[in-house]
């Protein structure tokens, strides 16, 4: 996902007298490293949700800025495509030091999309589940996911979800509520934006947090299998992807639950096929940009030039899928914003450098990972939490077949006809036209009647 960062009070004072650039805060910052020590992961990190609740104004809309962006970083320290790792699609605004590291920028209040913005955008306005439960399955902890996703709730005028109300549950990969994982920053965004995109597009919805011991294969199966068996879930999330290989269809089964909808990105790399968006049991989720307009729906959008889409290489074909050009599974089924750069606005708190008061400048400078406040992000681990989220609102996974619903409801879609992700013949596999393609697969939600 892509995802914006806020900025506190010390980034607040750093910017008024930024000068040539990030220059004094690269020399600030070396200096107090040179004395002390980045603390490890912050997993007693104290959360900033009283600082900035202070300032909210609720239902807050902000318009997207656009500009410069950066992966979360959430592999669980394995190296880019490990095999069996999977990486979180997610993505977050950035500036870029005078050393050349990228990292995030950070905003004092909320800046992309809101909880009204999105209801609106997809027509989902007065639409309640009547607290259905939508789960997400990631990889480690996110020690502030309550608290933060308190903050993000209060500035939308949503109800408060906690667990104490049982509305937030949180679990390791076996639903047990301790041990939890080991904390991991990159991972507490991820967890942050899927949180809060389940509260802006289904507010009445409980969210189950299922976090997996490792972002190893096993271990998230585990975790999606514990999700699926718990009561009350209807829809699942998978907001992470993992390249191709030949041994991923033994895997498969994992997503087999008939009777709960299950979700997965389609990636944030462009024009190629990741799993388990390429699995015939989930709804793969392809990734657009947003963008008001004077139109009669009041948005317009065209294909994410970075979301993924293709012909599986090992995935059978689902019956339900009619296209031509590729004789395997096709990538993707449906789409929902997914481009940073018309983003959406998530609260997280999470950070590697923990409570000290250089903690904001350290993370703009990427000298520290995480996040302190409000961030803008995309990725398609944006869009996959949103359809999720579509598809608890309409109620209708008892008698959904994976992922075949939308194909025979596309009346109830927005078709997406323009932009590509990619080079491939100018096909429609990574180019959007009318009717089904890879980028966006048949649209985007027009109210619930699709899922």
């Amino acid at each position: 996902m892509t995802r914006y960062f806020s900025r506190g009070d010390i980034g607040r004072n750093l910017a008024g007298r930024r000068v040539g650039g990030l220059l004094a805060g690269l020399a600030v910052a070396a200096t107090v490293l040179s004395l002390v020590a980045v603390p490890a992961q912050a997993a007693t990190a104290t959360p900033t949700a009283a600082r900035s609740a202070a300032t909210h104004t609720p239902a807050r809309s902000s318009a997207p800025t656009a500009g410069l962006v950066t992966g979360f970083g959430c592999a669980d320290g394995a190296a880019p495509q490990t095999p069996g790792r999977v990486y979180c699609n997610g993505e977050v605004r950035a500036v870029r030091g005078s050393d050349g590291r990228l990292g995030p920028m950070l905003v004092t209040s909320p800046s992309g999309y809101g909880a009204p913005d999105l209801r609106s955008a997809y027509n989902l306005v007065g639409d309640s589940s009547g607290g259905r439960t939508v789960a997400i399955v990631d990889a480690m902890d996110n020690p502030n996911a309550a608290t933060d996703l308190a903050v993000y709730r209060s500035e939308y005028g949503l109800p408060a979800c906690t667990a104490a109300t049982g509305c937030f549950t949180k679990v390791n990969e076996n639903g047990q509520t301790s041990p939890l994982p080991a904390a991991d920053a990159g991972w507490a965004e991820e967890e942050s934006l899927d949180v809060d995109m389940v509260s802006a597009i289904c507010p009445d919805c409980r969210i189950l947090l299922v976090e997996a011991s490792t972002a190893n294969d096993s271990d998230l199966m585990t975790a999606e299998n514990t999700a699926a068996a718990t009561p009350g879930v209807v829809s699942i999330s998978n907001s992470y992807g993992e390249t191709e290989t030949s041994t991923e269809t033994g895997e498969d089964a994992a997503f087999d639950h008939p009777g709960v909808a299950i979700t997965a990105s389609s990636g944030d790399s462009g024009y190629g096929v990741e799993w388990p968006a390429a699995s015939p049991s989930v709804t793969a989720v392809g990734g657009t940009s947003l963008s008001k307009a004077s139109n009669a729906r009041g948005w317009t959008e065209t294909a994410w030039s970075s979301g993924g889409s293709g012909c599986s290489a090992y995935e059978p074909k689902p019956t339900w899928q009619t296209d031509a050009g590729c004789a395997k599974r096709t990538v993707a089924d449906v789409s929902a914003v997914a481009d940073p750069n018309t983003g959406v606005a998530v609260y997280d708190t999470d950070n590697t450098c923990g409570t000290s008061s250089l903690c904001d400048i350290l993370i703009e400078l990427g000298l520290a990972t995480g996040a302190d406040g409000w961030v803008q992000v995309g990725g398609t681990s944006a869009s996959s939490p949103i359809v999720a989220s579509v598809y608890a609102l309409a109620g209708n996974t008892a008698t959904v077949t994976y992922g075949s619903y939308p194909y025979g409801h596309t009346a109830d879609l927005n078709d997406v006809t323009s932009g590509s992700n990619g080079s491939c013949g100018g096909s429609y596999l990574c180019t959007a036209g009318a009717g089904y393609d890879g980028p966006t697969g048949l649209g985007t939600p027009d109210g619930t009647g699709a899922f």
